[in-house]
Parts: structure tokens; C-alpha cells; sequence
């Protein structure tokens, strides 16, 4: 009965497409505009939301995101370097490059004496190296980018899925489907994380291997995201709290309703970035930033009370 239902639905939709082709204009908006930017909002949106949860667990902070990290400024870097060097091939690499540098740099400044990480100065490190990297950006700009150069920078940095092709979209899916699939497989290491290093040392934990290959995998998806659409921010900070609420810590549940998400967020942020302005495009990094700077301002205050 399912499958008669299912063929049927399929005639209707093949019939529907037959009876009414998409002219040349319609397929390029569809197929070339639309579709892509879809898929990369999709897989950005997941991708973000996965690296949030697992480096929330990692360094044992709730405020803990690849934003707050310093890794996407860090990416960012190696992403602006390469673009006003007119090298835009490489930009992968160097934003993995650069937020790999980055998140390196955090963890060695908040790492304490006794070689272990502490949440409150794991935080303060980022915000510090993201700050630093910010002006290394700036410098860059300034010194380097003018005319259509700076306008690519300048929108790039703010965050934009206006420009994004079809390889750019299935990279950011792919690399979000690979890697959330390892955090996935970890979910019961992460489970162990978050109760602290000595319990996840006494169930058999490489605490300071395993936690420098779990970061270093949301580092190098951080980057391929970044080095797509651009700086994005407080997904990773936002959903994960969010779905905490519905789903609880378990991350074998947490992970993949954060990726559904951390997708549907910024599938509805995009369509907002596209719409509210209209004709004017709003680039997508100052929709997430309106909506999370409140609620990071909130986390902040309830933790304070805490």
C-alpha cells in the first residue's frame, strides 16, 4: 500500500514537472540560485551546531563555541590572506591552517600548570587569540585590499551564502556529513568529558590525546565551513543550549537533533537574510549574530546567578 501510494505520488510530481517545464530563467534561479545555497546553508547550519556540542563537552564550558574559541577568527585569517593574494584555491586549506593555529594557541594559553584545562580560562584564551586575530585581519585589509578585493573581503567576513557554487555546497555537506559522523561515534567519550578529566581518565581516556584529535577535527570542519560562507556566528553556541532543553546532555541524542537544528536555523536565517530587506540582501552572519548576542548575553547572566 506504501509503495502504491509512494508510485503514485512520484507520477503526480513527474506529471506536474512534464506539464509545466521550468523555462531557462526558472532552472537557473532554481538549480544554480537557490539549490545551492540550500544545500551549503543545510550543512553549514549542521556543521557549526555539531563543532558547538563537542567543543562544549571538550573544555567542560556551555559558552565554549568555534566563534568563542577563536578558531573561525583564526580561519578567517588564513581565509582573507589567500583571497587578496588572489590564491581562492587554497582557501580550505588555509582556513583549516589558520583555525587550527588558532585553536592550537587557545588551548596552550588556558592550559594550567598541572597540564590541565581550565573552562573560565579556556574561554578568556579564546576571546583573547580571537581578538588577535581580528586585528591581523583588519591589518590585512588595510594594507592589502581595495576596490572589488575589499567588497569580496568585507561581505565574506561578515558572513554571506549569496555567492556560494555548487562544489562550495557539497563540500561544506560532505565535510560536515564525515566529520559529524566521527563526533558522532564519540558520543560516549564526549558523555565522559563532561563530567570532567578525572572521570574520563578513570574510564580509560586518553584525556590529552583524545581531546587535541576531537578539537582538531571540529578545527578542520570549522574551516571548511568558514572558508564557504564565511564567518558565522553563536550557531555553535546557541543550538546545542537549545537542544539541551529538549533531548538532555546524552550526546548520542544532543548530536544529531543539533545538526537537524543548527541546519534549520540558518535554512530560516538565510530566508530572512534574503527576504526582510528586500531587494537588499543582508549578509546571513548578521541575522545569527542579531538573534545570538541575547541569548549569549543571557547565558552570560544566568551563569553569573549560578
Amino acid at each position: 500500500m506504501l509503495t502504491s501510494a509512494w508510485h503514485h505520488a512520484c507520477s503526480l510530481v513527474a506529471g506536474a514537472c512534464a506539464a509545466n517545464p521550468l523555462g531557462p530563467l526558472q532552472d537557473a534561479i532554481v538549480w544554480q540560485g537557490r539549490g545551492p545555497r540550500v544545500v551549503a546553508a543545510a550543512g553549514i547550519g549542521a556543521g557549526l551546531a555539531l563543532c558547538g556540542a563537542a567543543m562544549q563537552a571538550l573544555v567542560r564550558n556551555p559558552l565554549a563555541d568555534p566563534y568563542l574559541l577563536g578558531v573561525s577568527s583564526g580561519a578567517s585569517v588564513g581565509a582573507v590572506l589567500v583571497l587578496v593574494l588572489g590564491m581562492s584555491v587554497a582557501l580550505p586549506a588555509a582556513a583549516f591552517a589558520g583555525g587550527f593555529a588558532a585553536l592550537v594557541l587557545t588551548l596552550v594559553l588556558a592550559t594550567t600548570r598541572g597540564g590541565g584545562l581550565s573552562p573560565v580560562r579556556t574561554i578568556l584564551a579564546g576571546v583573547a587569540v580571537a581578538q588577535l586575530a581580528s586585528a591581523a585581519v583588519s591589518f590585512i585589509i588595510f594594507w592589502s585590499a581595495y576596490g572589488d578585493s575589499y567588497r569580496e573581503v568585507l561581505t565574506w567576513l561578515m558572513g554571506s551564502l549569496g555567492g556560494v557554487s555548487w562544489q562550495g555546497a557539497l563540500l561544506a555537506l560532505g565535510a560536515t556529513v564525515v566529520v559529524g559522523l566521527f563526533l558522532l561515534s564519540q558520543a560516549s567519550t564526549l558523555d565522559a568529558f563532561t563530567f570532567g578529566e578525572v572521570s574520563a581518565a578513570s574510564l580509560g581516556i586518553s584525556v590529552t590525546s583524545t581531546r587535541w584529535v576531537l578539537l582538531s577535527a571540529s578545527a578542520l570542519l570549522t574551516g571548511v565551513l568558514v572558508s564557504v560562507a564565511g564567518a558565522i556566528g553563536f550557531i555553535g553556541l546557541v543550538i546545542p543550549h537549545a537542544v539541551r532543553f529538549l533531548v538532555g546532555e546524552r550526546h548520542h541524542r544532543l548530536m544529531p537533533v543539533a545538526a537537524l537544528a543548527g541546519a534549520i536555523f540558518l535554512l530560516l536565517a538565510d530566508t530572512a537574510a534574503r527576504s526582510v530587506f528586500s531587494p537588499r540582501e543582508v549578509p546571513v552572519g548578521i541575522i545569527t549574530a542579531a538573534v545570538g548576542a541575547p541569548v549569549f548575553a543571557y547565558l552570560l547572566r544566568r551563569r553569573a546567578r549560578a
